[in-house]
């Protein structure tokens, strides 16, 4: 049985101040956030959230990264090598499922704007090379998972089971109103027969102004024991332990993208979840589902 290393002191090295990052407490310029996995502390996941102006062209190299190129407001052309992959986007996370490009890891990326634009940067440090691909939005997997307050909506464009990378996994999570999701709260911080070590990073949009929601990662020896107010671009890591609930307060949805990645050879996601709050999963799926859900698909995306 494989564990996590012993070697990494979260406890040091993942105070509050570099676990959670209010809006744009990370950037600068055009990157409203950006945090490599040398920034946080850990290996292997990083994000960067970029806001551009229309006609606007950025150009950048991914080096040891793999990236997913995701529209969350806006759309774009990718060009790549011999590739060029125009992006139609959408016009807000809670609009509409969205298009997306992957590009590997040691290639020059050349993005030029349709209009405004903010667009996610999910990367992972990686070794195998794949070539550069896009995912029409109608191609993405949406799951509704869950029943009752517990109901969410999963927009599977880069998961495990539905594209291929070398150790990049990400989704994007809907939450309606007054509902729960990630719950019941659940880790994958060591590779055995259970769970795929995996670090994750939580990018947060609530609707509606003033909306906020809640969150909670914690630990069973205590050494991280964080529940957060969570607000309109803010941004949690997730080093080790338990993650979940994060909750939607009422007349706000909440949106997270989650970008993860880990050492194992197998791209996966398996995790384990609280045994005190393990029954309510199966009471969770035993309910209706919300019938909100989903909030979202591809036909609503931009015309643009």
């Amino acid at each position: 049985m494989q564990h996590a290393s012993p070697t990494k002191d979260y406890s040091k090295e993942h105070a509050l101040n570099r676990r959670f990052y209010p809006a744009e407490s990370s950037g600068s310029g055009m990157a409203v956030f950006d945090i490599t996995a040398d920034r946080a502390g850990w290996q292997y996941s990083g994000l960067r959230i970029l806001t551009l102006m229309a006609g606007t062209t950025h150009e950048f190299a991914t080096g040891t990264t793999e990236m997913a190129i995701l529209p969350l407001h806006g759309g774009l052309t990718v060009e790549v090598e011999a590739h060029s992959f125009r992006l139609e986007g959408r016009d807000g996370v809670f609009n509409a499922v969205t298009d997306f490009a992957y590009v590997p890891i040691d290639v020059d990326i050349r993005i030029t704007t349709q209009g405004p634009l903010q667009v996610a940067l999910c990367t992972a440090e990686a070794t195998r090379r794949i070539d550069p691909y896009r995912v029409a939005a109608g191609d993405v997997r949406v799951e509704v998972r869950g029943g009752g307050a517990g109901t969410r909506q999963i927009n599977n464009f880069l998961s495990a089971d539905v594209a291929d990378a070398d150790k990049l996994i990400a989704v994007e999570v809907l939450t309606p109103e007054g509902s729960w999701s990630s719950y019941p709260p659940h880790k994958h911080d060591e590779t055995n027969e259970t769970e795929i070590e995996l670090e994750e990073i939580y990018y947060f949009r609530i609707d509606g102004e003033y909306g906020f929601g809640f969150f909670s990662c914690y630990t069973s020896d205590g050494e991280i024991d964080d529940t957060l107010t969570v607000r309109d671009g803010d941004v949690y890591l997730v080093p080790r332990g338990f993650h979940g609930p994060a909750a939607a307060a009422p007349q706000h949805h909440m949106y997270y993208l989650n970008v993860m990645a880990g050492p194992s050879l197998e791209r996966a996601w398996r995790f384990c979840d609280d045994p005190r709050h393990a029954g309510v999963r199966d009471v969770l799926e035993g309910l209706p589902t919300d019938p909100r859900l989903p909030m979202t698909g591809p036909q609503r995306a931009l015309d643009v």
